[in-house]
């Protein structure tokens, strides 16, 4: 199941507040830790905290850190979009909301609010950080002085955008007139015809109407009088300019007077009225003009019994009355009339019975390449492994050792001589600190000797004497290897300068194979838009035949399963299913019923076209009974020609990131690179590296 939700408005002034409040409640009374997360929160002044947080944590009693709860001020985003650094945001959101995750049941995550000018930066954040969290979203829209055709029109095109994306579990309309109710459901049911919960609520006149506090912020005023009771809702306003005789006449219930601080006759007036039972209550009075009322009207309103709010505010009376008229209805954890009233009105409209049942049953099938990435670093600092880059002069290399050192996710030995290494450092303007890595050269290692003795008993029996073995421990790509045989390393990446033989003849020679397994494959992860594709064999093997297939897809789906992927594995052909013949497509199928009966536990469809093997719509026409057509993770080339050249298609065509290749058969780890690789590519695999090397 999902362990979060994200509420995401497409407009201001949605009224999300009520949902998120709601949402709060209802998942409460399912699990006993909810968190909360705002990745995004908008900009404030020093000390002040955001209002959203501030009212969910306090009322819900929340034991949870205030910095935890959000990743972001809008500002900071901002600055690092234009600074092209988004993926950055992404990183960070991403790493304070599994931190929630790991320590809740269940995370409600509140998006932004629509409450600047470029809705459509907005948009997209929100629909990037729901994918790469991989949660459900929870639309709100607000119906409040639009035609039913205007909202209708609107919210389609909203769940269209989000679900192109992510899983948009429930649409909920807010601020609806209660007469449109039921024709609105009925049109958005039409128009939406799918799964998609379709709430609508009504609008809340006292959850629409903001309070004196609000307006008093809002105007920057100074309170003189009924602190204790600016938590009253304004309905309406006026202007006190009359004379009092004609302006109590326009008086209706929770009006907020306008008026200059010098007309006492007003302001008295309206006080006098408000005890009155001949007239309506009124919710404050505003005093314009900076002016305030002379010391005797000051000490006859201090001796009233009843006084509501009353504010000082600079500014003119028309410029103020405009301010009020803008002035949006906020809810705020001391106003707990506002929050009973939100939690009834969505336990009133919302069936939280059906919500909370998608909740627990729902599971997303969108997993982001920085998901995965994020993963990897996650199960990579549980156990810090030491890995041996043996090409230690690349740029590439260098770079990358630079990150992988600042993130202390790794030990790193580099091969090659100090002071070279120091020089290129300097000259590329690296910033990698030469005291923060182990520096090797292999003739002056205090291990040589043992190595060359080493190599030499294992590999006499080939006629390699110690002349020769000590020659061939002077070679980089050996004397690292020969560090992990030796347990003075825990894996190796190689192949950014060298060939993929040169890199693999090594370990072939002493490291060898695991029990059992019979050939070294090989697999990429091909980071897509909104999933994770295992691509094998694309490096190794020029032309398996039907046992040697077989055994790289069993293989391809273990090393899946281990990196968190579930293997849903097709055995790519040039047909699907039965129709197809020929000696390639019979290789195929053999090795698919080999896998069937070694590994009968892996899903597997095969001989299947690659469109078939990862498109729903024509996995389903094709193979209307396989559970792995349009859903396969792991696809299996039928020879190296076939695979390669597909995985540099997709990785060009699509921008792909390819991490790999990653090696899989070997006793230790050990992974060649691209010569075409560039430095996060290096990053990405020595962190796979150093995870292969904690199942050893």
């Amino acid at each position: 199941m999902s362990k979060g939700i994200y509420v995401a408005t497409i407009e201001p002034n949605s009224g999300k507040s009520v949902v998120v409040l709601g949402l709060m409640r209802m998942l409460l009374g399912k699990t006993a830790k909810v968190g909360y997360f705002r990745p995004i929160i908008e900009d404030l002044e020093t000390g002040e905290m955001d209002n959203h947080i501030n009212t969910v944590l306090s009322y819900f009693e929340i034991d949870l850190n205030y910095k935890k709860t959000f990743a972001y001020t809008r500002n900071e985003v901002v600055d690092l979009y234009n600074q092209g650094k988004s993926g950055e945001v992404i990183d960070e959101v991403i790493k304070k909301y599994k931190y929630l995750e790991e320590r809740f049941d269940f995370v409600l995550v509140e998006g932004t609010d629509f409450s600047h000018e470029n809705s459509s930066l907005e948009l997209d954040i929100n629909i990037l950080i729901s994918k790469n969290l991989g949660i459900p979203v929870i639309i709100v829209a607000q119906g409040d002085k639009k035609e039913l055709k205007e909202i209708v029109d609107s919210v389609q095109l909203a769940h269209d955008t989000f679900k192109q994306d992510v899983d948009v579990l429930s649409i909920m309309t807010n601020k609806v007139n209660p007469n449109d109710i039921k024709e609105l459901k009925l049109a958005l049911k039409s128009r939406i015809n799918n799964h998609t919960d379709i709430t609508v609520i009504p609008k809340i006149p006292s959850l629409s109407s903001p309070t004196v506090k609000e307006i008093a912020k809002s105007l920057d005023g100074k309170v003189l009088f009924g602190k204790g009771m600016l938590n009253n809702l304004t309905e309406n306003f006026g202007v006190g300019a009359m004379q009092l005789r004609n302006y109590l006449t326009k008086l209706k219930e929770n009006t907020l007077v306008i008026t200059p601080g010098d007309r006492a006759d007003i302001i008295l007036g309206a006080l006098q009225a408000n005890i009155s039972k001949n007239y309506p209550k009124i919710s404050g009075i505003i005093l314009t003009g900076g002016l305030i009322p002379e010391d005797p009207i000051l000490k006859l309103i201090e001796g009233l019994s009843s006084v509501v709010p009353i504010v000082s505010v600079n500014g003119g009376t028309y410029e103020v009355t405009n301010s009020i008229g803008a002035a949006k209805s906020r809810i705020y954890a001391e106003n707990t009339q506002k929050i009973a009233t939100s939690l009834s009105t969505f336990e009133k409209h919302v069936d939280s019975d059906k919500l909370a049942d998608y909740l627990i049953t729902f599971e997303s099938e969108v997993f982001t390449p920085r998901m995965f990435q994020y993963n990897l670093m996650q199960r990579a600092l549980k156990d810090k492994k030491h890995i041996v880059l043996p090409e230690g002069y690349d740029e590439r290399v260098l770079r990358a050792a630079s990150r992988l050192i600042n993130s202390n996710v790794v030990e790193l030995t580099l091969i090659g001589e100090k002071e070279k290494i120091k020089d290129t450092i300097e000259k590329l303007d690296i910033p990698l600190n030469i005291n923060s890595i182990n520096i090797i050269s292999p003739a002056k290692s205090v291990h040589f000797e043992d190595y060359v003795n080493t190599f030499y008993e294992l590999r006499k029996h080939k006629n390699v004497n110690l002349q020769i073995a000590r020659e061939t421990m002077n070679d980089v790509s050996y004397f690292a290897t020969m560090m992990i045989y030796k347990g003075h390393a825990d894996g190796m990446v190689s192949g950014a300068v060298h060939t993929t033989q040169h890199t693999l003849r090594p370990a072939l020679q002493f490291i060898k194979t695991k029990p059992g397994v019979n050939i070294v494959s090989s697999i990429f992860f091909m980071c897509l838009e909104d999933r994770i594709s295992v691509f094998g064999d694309c490096a190794i093997n020029p032309n398996p035949n039907a046992e040697q297939l077989a055994e790289i897809a069993i293989s391809s789906a273990q090393t899946t399963q281990d990196f968190g992927i579930e293997p849903k594995v097709a055995m790519l052909s040039y047909s699907s299913g039965a129709s197809g013949k020929g000696a390639d497509v019979e290789k195929v199928r053999l090795a698919t019923d080999l896998v069937k009966k070694q590994a009968p536990n892996i899903k597997i469809e095969g001989p299947i076209q690659y469109d078939a093997a990862v498109d729903t719509r024509i996995g389903k026409n094709k193979l209307p009974n396989s559970e792995v057509a349009g859903h396969a993770s792991v696809l299996i080339f039928p020879d190296l020609n076939t695979g390669n050249n597909t995985y540099k298609a997709v990785q060009r065509e699509t921008g792909a990131l390819a991490i790999g290749p990653v090696l899989q058969g070997l006793n230790k780890p050990v992974n060649d690179l691209s010569r075409g690789c560039t430095a996060d590519d290096i990053y990405s695999t020595v962190i796979i590296t150093a995870i292969q090397a904690q199942e050893f």
